[in-house]
């Protein structure tokens, strides 16, 4: 009977259910310091592809202590897919990193964001420069139908210290070319005006260098056969790194003749600010 009692009052503590909660259903860690993750998603919850939402879980204090994390998984996929860092004493995802399937997080179904089609005027060519988990909301925008709609070439650019931090965003890639329902959504040969250049600063690759130098030097022109570089008449831009990062992008595509645009006034192209600082 003691064992039985003991067994009863364990079950019966529960932790608290989260406010907003949505249950994980994967997880894959790609590096010591990266991992993706897919949760359950709201059914209420509708957002643009590109935009991001305040997730997280309970603090120390338990009160909700919570991140701006952009949807990785396109508006009209059934899951809500997440790509992050790992720091071992950050407040966050030095307890998000340990979350496994059947866990829940704490979800606030508001998505905003500067990183949305709505943002810029039309154009024939867009550009997403990425570095780090910057790839995120191009994760999201890839996978758009939207995004093939409105332009002949998409061109997608990510840099990363090692080459294993690029692995999730050559991964989807390859697997955004071999998608059936992709190619049923969007229409066959879609994957074709995907133009992927990656890029370390650290560790030996095909590619190396800052994206930046590479685009003030004229090596990514010349590798993707563009010639005359970024054009306000024709390109198109988003930008999601670090405030050195995307202050550095916006610069050079200021020289080009681009302009800044948000979603009340569209421009040539637009900057998530939500994560810097």
């Amino acid at each position: 009977m003691t064992e039985m009692k003991s067994v009863t009052e364990a079950t019966a503590v529960k932790a608290p259910t989260l406010p907003d909660a949505q249950t994980v259903t994967d997880v894959k860690h790609w590096t010591d310091s990266l991992f993706s993750f897919r949760v359950s998603r709201p059914a209420s919850l509708r957002f643009r592809s590109g935009e991001f939402v305040m997730i997280g879980l309970l603090g120390d204090n338990g009160k909700p202590l919570l991140r701006a994390y952009s949807i990785a998984s396109p508006a009209w996929d059934e899951e809500l897919e997440f790509y992050s860092i790992k720091v071992q004493d950050g407040p966050l995802t030095s307890k998000l990193q340990h979350i496994k399937p059947g866990d829940q997080i704490i979800l606030r179904p508001k998505p905003v964001g500067t990183l949305v089609h709505d943002a810029l005027l039309p154009g024939k060519r867009i550009w997403f420069f990425a570095t780090g988990t910057g790839f995120a909301p191009f994760a999201s925008l890839l996978r758009e139908p939207q995004t093939y709609e409105d332009y002949d070439e998409v061109v997608i650019t990510h840099t990363c210290r090692e080459v294993a931090d690029l692995e999730y965003g050559r991964q989807l890639i390859e697997e955004i070319r071999q998608d059936e329902l992709l190619a049923e959504l969007i229409g066959e040969g879609f994957a074709d005006k995907i133009r992927y250049y990656p890029t370390t600063t650290r560790e030996e690759s095909p590619r190396m260098g800052r994206i930046t130098d590479l685009l003030k030097d004229g090596t990514v022109f010349a590798d993707l056969g563009i010639e005359g570089g970024i054009k306000p008449e024709t390109d198109r831009a988003m930008v999601c790194g670090s405030l050195a990062f995307n202050h550095d992008i916006k610069a050079i595509l200021e020289e080009f003749g681009l302009r800044e645009g948000a979603n009340s006034d569209p421009k040539e192209f637009v900057i998530e600010k939500a994560f810097v600082g």
